[in-house]
């Protein structure tokens, strides 16, 4: 089952209660939320309260988006121990971490396993918490390419490994899909949004439909649950936001 929901950075000016109430006026079911300004890394009071106004508006959460960058966080960012205690009073079921800071094209070997080894190790600590860590599938990191993402699942070899998946910017259909369907096997959570050909020109959900079309197909061949979750809208404004989540609930009726 694919549930429908919201990245809550998308909205990084409201409070976490005012995006609840957004989120639950929009029809959808889940909020993936952000370590840097809803529930920032290491403070267990507001991720205990952040759980409670998702659960008392009948939500989940589907996510908890940390600013974890594997392979070099530990000691120039936040702790992945402190992200995960963090993660674990938010209730989220997985983890979203960055997977290097770097695009694939400059991290040479050395680099690429630190990135690895790190990725094993701390799939390894939140298995033990009864969490997952799903990694950006994202430009300026390892997951910058569809050859490069696969090949990160398979070099980490870990069973509480997977990965979100997006269309990379700009990237043609036909491509998108095939990388879709390279990670498919490991895919945890989607990131909805319809921008072209850059992150910088921003469209209307309902523009991207044909586009869409074709994701879904291979997305809804996967098994288990997920949430398809939409990230950054029109001018940022919560009336976009509204108008493109009538698109998706369409979109996974």
């Amino acid at each position: 089952m694919i549930y429908p929901g919201l990245v809550s950075i998308t909205f990084r000016k409201l409070s976490p209660l005012e995006v609840a109430d957004l989120v639950k006026k929009a029809g959808l079911r889940g909020i993936e939320w952000g370590g840097d300004i809803h529930v920032p890394h290491g403070d267990l009071g507001r991720a205990r309260e952040v759980r409670e106004i998702t659960l008392e508006h009948g939500l989940v959460t589907a996510a908890y988006g940390s600013y974890y960058r594997a392979g070099q966080s530990d000691g120039s960012g936040p702790a992945f121990e402190q992200v995960l205690a963090t993660a674990v009073e938010l209730g989220a079921p997985t983890i979203r971490v960055w997977p290097g800071a770097a695009g694939s094209d400059t991290v040479d070997e050395d680099g690429r396993w630190k990135v690895i080894h790190d990725l094993r190790r701390i799939a390894g600590l939140a298995a033990k918490a009864g969490v997952t860590i799903s990694t950006e599938f994202h430009g300026g990191t390892l997951t910058d390419t569809n050859e490069s993402a696969s090949k990160l699942l398979v070099e980490v070899d870990h069973p509480n490994l997977f990965t979100c998946w997006q269309p990379h910017n700009g990237e043609a259909t036909d491509v998108c899909v095939d990388g879709l369907r390279e990670v498919l096997p490991r895919m945890s959570n989607i990131h909805v949004f319809h921008w072209w050909p850059t992150s910088a020109e921003r469209h209307p959900l309902a523009d991207g439909a044909a586009r869409w079309e074709k994701f879904w197909e291979v997305i809804k061949q996967a098994p288990g649950d997920r949430h398809a979750l939409m990230e950054f809208v029109q001018g940022d404004s919560p009336e976009a936001f509204l108008r493109d989540a009538a698109t998706l609930r369409q979109w996974l009726a």
